[in-house]
């Protein structure tokens, strides 16, 4: 998430677009220049196939009737507990009769209910699960006749390739053939935490009610596979006959579609709507065979609701684009021929044991003051990342946002892909390629809220503000000013369980980091609440069991469908089960974000050296749950932005924009701040968790923040936020800093792209050996193992020592393996690496051997046993990858 300070997030747009409102925002988006086929598209009439025209004559104040064809270039919350609806056959949004309703999109599925006692409940799930495993599971129409056991699914370990992944030609088919097991009894939590037992009553009820969920989607949609695939019946389909439209949208009395195909005519195509309040249209092909709507055009949805005629992009857009001197986007229907679509070449990478991330953002990702687009990232950055060692690319601002400085996470259309950044197959190509280094992609997904835009969003879709969000305070976020997902309504799951799979399946990304995670699990959203790791906070009235449910049911998909997926949630609570397996009882994500550890530097770097605590780094780096991987981080995007500091900044400040030359002196704080900025990053990778997170530019110390372009902000009470007149400048990375071999980034650069390899090379991170031997206060000394290595820091500013005895785990002789003073990484050459260090036995710091080292002031060093020939991870190791 986003924040220009400790909990205040980025202000949104300045004019949000609501019902008959004249406000006007200019954004400063430069153009996409693989955009502008688009606006040579000629409009299209068509003969009035289908529908009574609505007779009311009215035109929306908000209509289109540009004849340019454009492509790219209540007051109380009445929200019931949707865990109450599920049980509940009777409730059905607004429609009672709903359960008996058969049709693939059906609104709401009955759900048995019943009160249980604790012991009895327990009793029939271990029943339920004995049965289905020897009993077929309910499958779509879709499905294989054979289910998958448990041990089938658990015997492909983290790491290895199932043979299904060889190909990515028939992945589609493939994974629609998947058959997701069976929930179990959700118990084996118990025995992970004992701790949990004491909150038992609250954790098996949220576990019964994923269980009831779950069993009212096999009885009601044909499974949770089926029910994911909510883009085939909802949104444009195109069939060979012609394209049929459905939207659900409850609250509206009159809906047609109007776009550049029927010159914007709402008497054209009128749609009608079935007793759950969807409403479809079928759009015959033209005589000569071709598309009623050309790929291309405009479209939107015209609908008469309780707040008034309205215009609004379909929800399940798969394209959006803003026109040059327009505010609201358009929505586009995205339908290439096939011989313009991209076609994914190259299989999915194998899930890294070592997860090393670089967290990346395309529209700031060139040096220049320009939106860069997904071409440029594919050819010039992406191979850059795979250079650095990273084995993982995490992508921001992928779904669309109308407001650029929201950095992607005021999300207007779910199902499409930035357009400032070019065309749906162009980010494909970016995936494929990334496929092709061995990189994972990641994409940072948004489901924890949505912007409160209601002309190019899904707020107030429908003319009611319940549509997909809580009604009232309940569905409104006062600190981001954004919508709240109701995920106790059916469709929303529909739409948000659809929308995971879309980008998994359609554009290939490997996994997601899923944004504001905390927000979601907590009615309080976690704002102005202390997490003090009482397990009374997360278990109690504060916790929207329809939310951990979702996210229960959205990790169960993934991992489903797609084994070698990843989860990474953003959760700064601390929330136990997080990364425990659903079938355990747990959430189910792969990795927590470690997020208190760059909380955590922020802290001690506003402190003198004298200062800081060795224990209390240790404490913070080594303080997360059993059994629960986490990601960790010096830090990530959001001390990057304006407002902000990243830690090259707190440690030199001003020094860094007049003494980074290497032809002119340093000074004390850009010494310093170098030498800290390293040892901080490794110290943070060597024992902050089972992976690893960079921002771009952060690896070479980027000496600027990051400033969106925006206007002046006008608040309510008058005051006024400064822009930066639209400006670029500040919205990019100089990678060209970095990779100067005539300024002092380069060492950072180096240093950073070492470290990676180092874990390349040892895979420390997810090494089961982990012990501390020594915390000196006095010494401001820290030793660690990790895996086969040896980690000594010396973090005191003046003092260096000889003959520093350090204990260890195995015999033999050691030899350094990465020195952070080394010259190619900025320092002073004060190690020797020719140096070997024998172990003599006898008990020291807890460890049964030692070896003599000198540790100079403010290094940190790596040492590994040289059981044969032991050659030092440098820069260099780069040159065994290809560039391209």
């Amino acid at each position: 998430m986003v924040y220009t300070l400790p909990g205040v997030r980025l202000p949104t747009v300045p004019s949000v677009y609501k019902l008959g409102s004249n406000g006007a925002s200019s954004h400063g988006d430069i153009r996409n220049p693989h955009l502008s086929f688009f606006l040579k598209n000629k409009s299209h009439s068509r003969k009035i196939f289908c529908g009574k025209t609505y007779e009311s004559g009215s035109q929306s104040s908000t209509a289109t009737a540009s004849e340019k064809v454009l492509v790219p270039g209540n007051e109380n919350d009445d929200s019931t507990s949707p865990t109450e609806q599920f049980e509940d056959p009777k409730i059905v949004s607004d429609n009672p009769e709903a359960c008996q309703h058969e049709k693939e999109y059906r609104i709401l599925g009955g759900v048995e209910s019943s009160e249980m006692e604790h012991e009895t409940e327990i009793e029939e799930e271990k029943n339920l699960v004995e049965e289905s495993s020897s009993s077929d599971a309910i499958r779509g129409e879709d499905s294989i006749s054979e289910q998958i056991l448990d041990g089938d699914v658990n015997a492909k370990s983290e790491g290895t390739s199932d043979s299904t992944y060889k190909t990515i030609s028939d992945e589609t088919s493939r994974v629609r053939e998947t058959v997701i097991r069976q929930p179990g009894i959700g118990q084996r939590i118990y025995e992970i935490d004992p701790l949990l037992s004491n909150h038992r009553e609250h954790l098996d009820y949220r576990y019964g009610q994923y269980r009831r969920l779950r069993d009212s989607i096999d009885k009601n949609e044909g499974g949770l596979e089926k029910f994911s695939r909510g883009y085939e019946k909802l949104g444009f389909n195109r069939s060979e006959t012609g394209i049929t439209y459905r939207e659900w949208a409850p609250g509206a009395k009159w809906a047609a579609l109007i776009g550049d195909f029927n010159n914007w005519n709402p008497n054209a195509d009128v749609m009608t709507r079935d007793e759950f309040g969807v409403w479809e249209i079928f759009l015959p092909n033209n005589v000569d065979g071709s598309p009623a709507i050309p790929h291309g055009s405009r479209v939107k949805i015209r609908m008469d609701t309780p707040s008034g005629m309205k215009d609004s992009i379909p929800a399940w857009i798969k394209f959006s684009v803003q026109a040059p001197g327009e505010i609201p986007y358009n929505g586009v229907y995205y339908d290439p021929p096939e011989e313009e679509r991209y076609v994914f070449k190259h299989p999915r990478p194998k899930k890294p044991k070592s997860l090393r991330i670089y967290e990346s953002h395309v529209g700031m990702s060139s040096k220049d003051p320009v939106i860069n687009t997904y071409a440029n990232f594919r050819d010039e950055v992406l191979p850059r990342i795979k250079r650095l060692g990273y084995n993982a690319v995490q992508i921001m601002a992928i779904q669309e946002h109308s407001y650029y400085a929201s950095f992607g996470y005021h999300v207007t259309n779910f199902f499409a892909p930035s357009s400032r950044f070019g065309t749906p197959d162009e980010l494909k190509s970016l995936i494929d390629k990334a496929h092709e280094l061995d990189l994972v992609v990641l994409m940072d997904i948004v489901h924890s809220h949505a912007s409160k835009n209601t002309l190019d969003g899904l707020n107030m879709f429908d003319g009611t503000d319940s549509c997909y969000f809580h009604s009232g305070p309940r569905g409104y976020h006062w600190m981001w000013d954004s919508r709240l997902f109701n995920y106790g309504q059916w469709e929303v799951l529909r739409y948000l369980l659809s929308n995971a799979r879309w980008w998994l399946d359609e554009y290939k990304f490997d996994g997601f980091r899923f944004d504001g995670v905390t927000s979601m699990m907590y009615t309080h959203h976690g704002l102005q609440t202390e997490f003090t790791g009482n397990y009374n906070e997360y278990f109690g009235y504060a916790t929207d069991v329809d939310a951990m449910v979702y996210l229960m049911l959205v990790n169960d998909l993934i991992h489903g469908l797609f084994p070698e997926a990843i989860t990474v949630g953003e959760d700064v609570s601390g929330m136990p089960t997080f990364c425990i397996p659903v079938q355990d009882g747990g959430v189910g994500f792969d990795y927590r974000l470690h997020m208190a550890i760059a909380d955590k530097w922020i802290e001690i770097l506003k402190k003198r050296d004298e200062d800081w605590k060795m224990g209390d780094i240790i404490h913070t780096l080594t303080n997360r749950r059993w059994l629960e991987k986490c990601i960790a981080y010096a830090e990530s995007h959001d001390q990057a932005l304006v407002g902000d500091k990243t830690i090259a900044f707190w440690l030199m400040d001003k020094d860094m924009y007049e003494f980074m030359a290497l032809d002119r002196p340093s000074t004390p704080l850009i010494d310093r701040g170098i030498a800290l900025h390293k040892m901080i990053r490794l110290i943070t990778m060597g024992l902050g968790g089972e992976g690893y997170l960079n921002f771009m530019g952060n690896e070479f110390g980027h000496p600027e923040w990051i400033d969106f372009p925006r206007g002046d902000q006008h608040l309510p009470g008058g005051a006024v936020i400064p822009g930066n007149n639209f400006s670029y400048d500040k919205c990019r990375r100089r990678f060209d800093l970095g990779d100067a071999d005539y300024l002092r980034y380069r060492g950072m650069q180096e240093f950073d792209q070492a470290m990676q390899h180092l874990e390349e090379k040892y895979g420390f991170m997810t090494s089961e050996h982990q012990y501390i031997s020594r915390k000196d206060e006095g010494d401001r000394i820290i030793v660690f193992e990790r895996g086969d290595l040896v980690f000594v820091f010396n973090f005191h500013w003046s003092n260096s020592y000889s003959d520093y005895r350090v204990g260890c785990l195995k015999p033999g002789k050691y030899k350094v393996v990465l020195d952070s003073d080394d010259p190619l990484f900025g320092g002073f050459s004060r190690i020797n690496h020719e140096a070997e260090y024998f172990t003599s036995e006898g008990l020291h710091d807890g460890r049964p051997r030692s070896f003599f080292i000198y540790a100079p002031s403010r290094t940190a060093v790596v040492y590994a046993l040289a059981e044969d020939k032991v050659e030092p991870v440098d820069a260099e190791v780069s040159k065994m990858y290809v560039a391209d």
